[in-house]
């Protein structure tokens, strides 16, 4: 197979020499250039046409968020890994980066020495990196997508419920879905894209709460609950210790942190907990960890829907909530960003829907009451 190229741009020639040699010791990436700033970078872009670009947010003379704009405009783009600070500036331009189209990002340490810092991004960066390996070998184009800009809060877009561009694929012989009071997703790489264009696409009068584990640290997802509740007729915030669970809101589990639903006291209401409970698939927050709950809480009376990511995370808690009478969604190949996520539930038949992400609003609507 040819190698993917690759092009780092950073202002600091710190970062690009990490990134440049962690890209270098990973089989099937060669890098052929850098640059130091968002103006050298797309004259390299359009010289070397790599397959890939690691691409600094905060530069002077071109920032990241400006050089991906640009791109968008390419009939050909690399698919984009951005590099962010750990600050509150940083994420949340993070965020507009992913929802642009960006493939995924990479977290900057903050503190360290070099040779700890080189480890932290490459734990990071090799999984990434090697999905998209696999996108190339299995013939999959750029992951920077042309995108509809999302209308804001204060005209929110109206969805039909009919007239879908593909139908989905429901099992045969599968039941009526059960008329739910919850619905729980999880989604990882691809998440901020996918969410930005399926989210506003629930009405602000919606009869049930959405609680959402999104692969994220500390920090971005609540860039990510901000951005997202500019976008949408529902209230979205990251979900806090002892918020009760109300329909209308849509619930972002903290990065870093576990999120679970607890009956309150009086027996009858449900609530938020989050915790410091330890990573399960290695993931902090996880989708299993949330699913379960759901499952345990709302026996025959979910949602749970599946979208675009890397791994396995919610296959299991998905799995629990079908034994006990939840309705499951899927998204479909095609339209996931990373189609890691929905394999699993749908090859094994918990999917009760396979949709294409268009279509995950019409049918989280059709399963509540």
């Amino acid at each position: 197979m040819t190698n993917l190229t690759a092009v780092v741009v950073d202002d600091t020639i710190v970062y690009r020499k990490i990134v440049g040699d962690v890209l270098k010791s990973i089989p099937g990436i060669e890098v052929v250039g850098t640059a130091n700033n968002g103006k050298i970078a797309l004259s390299k872009i359009s010289t070397l046409k790599p397959d890939l670009i690691t691409l600094d947010i905060e530069m002077p003379e071109m920032n990241g968020i400006q050089v991906l704009e640009k791109l968008k405009d390419y009939d050909d783009p690399p698919s984009v890994i951005m590099v962010s600070t750990l600050t509150q500036e940083g994420s949340e331009m993070t965020i507009r980066a992913l929802e642009l189209g960006a493939f995924d990002f990479l977290p900057k340490p903050d503190e360290g020495r070099m040779a700890e810092n080189t480890e932290k991004i490459r734990a990071t960066l090799e999984p990434i990196v090697t999905t998209l390996i696999r996108r190339k070998m299995s013939g999959l184009g750029p992951t920077l997508e042309k995108r509809k800009p999302v209308p804001p809060r204060s005209a929110p877009a109206q969805k039909p419920l009919s007239g879908a561009l593909r139908p989905p694929v429901a099992k045969a012989g599968t039941p009526a879905a059960p008329r739910s009071e919850i619905v729980g997703i999880g989604i990882s790489t691809g998440g901020p894209n996918a969410l930005a264009q399926m989210i506003p696409l629930l009405p602000g009068n919606l009869k049930a709460p959405v609680l959402i584990v999104q692969h994220m640290p500390p920090m971005f997802t609540a860039s990510l609950a901000n951005s997202l509740d500019k976008k949408s007729p529902l209230t979205i915030k990251e979900a806090q210790d002892g918020d009760t669970i109300a329909p209308g809101t849509v619930f972002i589990a903290p990065g870093g942190k576990q999120m679970k639903v607890v009956a309150a006291a009086d027996g009858f209401s449900r609530k938020i907990k989050i915790t410091d409970d330890p990573p399960e698939n290695s993931c902090k927050p996880s989708v299993d960890y949330l699913f379960r709950s759901i499952a345990q809480h709302y026996v025959g009376r979910a949602t749970g829907v599946i979208m675009t990511g890397m791994g396995s995370d919610g296959t299991k808690g998905l799995a629990r909530m079908k034994e006990n009478g939840s309705f499951i969604i899927a998204q479909d190949q095609a339209s996931c960003t990373v189609y890691g996520m929905p394999k699993e539930p749908i090859e094994s038949g918990l999917a009760d829907v396979i949709a294409p992400l268009q279509k995950i609003a019409d049918e989280i609507i059709k399963s509540i009451k």
